[in-house]
């Protein structure tokens, strides 16, 4: 095998450090890797290059799940230029945004009472299209204006709107 286990994710599949990502080439380069590094084609080999063939599926799986989920993607390209958007010391959000946290809490809250799917898919609507907006700002933040902060404040509200989605979904459920 002659992969380089000291490169990062984008290198390792053969593309660019960015936050917008051709999905096909990301499928494609690891369906090639995965074709040469699958443990089966190592399982007449020796106990060493098993051992290898293993090490290396679990790393091109890894990386393979990280550029592949926006957040994740997002995330990582964060810490490829030294910043951790998700250090629990920082908590800081805009004074806007936890005042619009607020009130979807409350919206959820108020539909889980009142039994309402209706208020539910409405919140779930604004939820999505306001996650959606963060992702289109993530994008031109990591790859057009190199904004590492703004990114980083970005992703954690967006890290919000995904629990709070998920939250919304588990009170589909509960109706």
């Amino acid at each position: 095998m002659s992969l380089d286990f000291n490169q990062n994710h984008f290198d390792l599949f053969g593309l660019p450090h960015a936050f917008a990502l051709d999905a096909d080439k990301l499928d494609k380069a690891y369906r090639d890797i995965q074709a040469e590094i699958h443990p089966d084609r190592f399982a007449h080999a020796g106990e060493a290059e098993q051992r290898l063939a293993m090490q290396w599926t679990t790393k091109v799986n890894e990386a393979y799940q990280t550029l592949r989920k926006p957040f994740e993607r997002a995330r990582y390209l964060l810490l490829l230029n030294g910043v951790d958007a998700m250090d629990p010391m920082n908590t800081s959000m805009p004074a806007d945004f936890i005042l619009a946290q607020m009130a979807w809490r409350e919206a959820l809250e108020d539909a889980r009472a009142a039994q309402d799917g209706a208020a539910l898919e409405t919140l779930e609507r604004t939820l999505i299209a306001r996650a959606k907006e963060m992702r289109d700002l993530l994008g031109e933040l990591l790859d057009e204006r190199r904004d590492y902060a703004g990114a980083s404040d970005t992703l954690r509200k967006l890290r919000f709107m995904d629990k709070l989605l998920e939250e919304v979904g588990a009170a589909y459920e509960d109706l």
